[in-house]
């Protein structure tokens, strides 16, 4: 589990670059029990695929209904009658809503090992799972049901930050291998302007990273932030 979030979120580069309030970790040399609570949420998020914020749901949600079908009739009462039980479930479908397997599924795809891609395999089935639970236990047929208006804004944002996923998980690809190219490039007219090599580099002249790599990913983490409006 460890190796595979090391992996597939981009904690480590967040760790690297001076754009949060504190260091990511208590012991810099220390391991997952010394990260802060705030990388950890906001390296799942960049992914889209909020991990910590799920899971375990499901499991919990299955046994209750499986013990006994009514509970699931209990959920649904719940829900229309008890406010703190209707808010913590509209966060949890807010959440859904905002995650995407398929950009996980990318990530893990180009950042993680082949060999255990059948675990990240396993968490999205997990993820599918959990979302009908939540949907089944509020009496949605859809997420958001209940509040059209994010819907349509998040569905607005959804193409500008899908692109900076995809454009945030081949750079980390070229950051992690230096060998990593990618073949398909973009058609650039005559009239595009571009900046010379060095002009990259003059940019962040301290980084570690190849020209322009680390201004590219400040780029992404933000702007994934933003229109996530979740940072952790």
């Amino acid at each position: 589990m460890r190796i595979n979030w090391l992996q597939v979120t981009p904690e480590l580069e967040y760790g690297r670059m001076n754009i949060g309030s504190r260091p990511s970790k208590r012991k810099p040399s220390g391991g997952i029990e010394s990260l802060r609570a705030i990388p950890w949420i906001f390296a799942w998020t960049q992914t889209r695929f909020h991990l910590p914020v799920w899971l375990g749901f499901g499991a919990a949600f299955k046994h209750v209904i499986d013990k006994d079908k009514k509970n699931l009739q209990n959920f649904q009462d719940m829900y229309n009658q008890w406010p703190f039980f209707r808010v913590t479930m509209d966060l949890i479908e807010m959440v859904f809503a905002k995650g995407d397997p398929g950009i996980a599924a990318l990530y893990d795809k180009l950042l993680v090992s082949q060999d255990l891609w059948s675990f990240g395999q396993k968490l999205r089935t997990n993820y599918e799972e959990t979302r009908n639970l939540i949907l089944q236990a509020t009496g949605h047929k859809d997420l958001l049901e209940g509040d059209p208006y994010l819907k349509q804004r998040l569905r607005l944002r959804h193409a500008y930050i899908t692109t900076l996923n995809v454009c945030q998980a081949y750079t980390l690809k070229r950051i992690r291998d230096p060998d990593y190219h990618c073949k398909v490039r973009p058609h650039l007219s005559k009239d595009t302007p571009s900046k010379p090599a060095a002009e990259l580099v003059n940019l962040n002249p301290k980084s570690e990273y190849a020209p322009g790599l680390e201004d590219t990913l400040i780029l992404t983490m933000k702007g994934i932030a933003a229109g996530m409006q979740n940072t952790g």
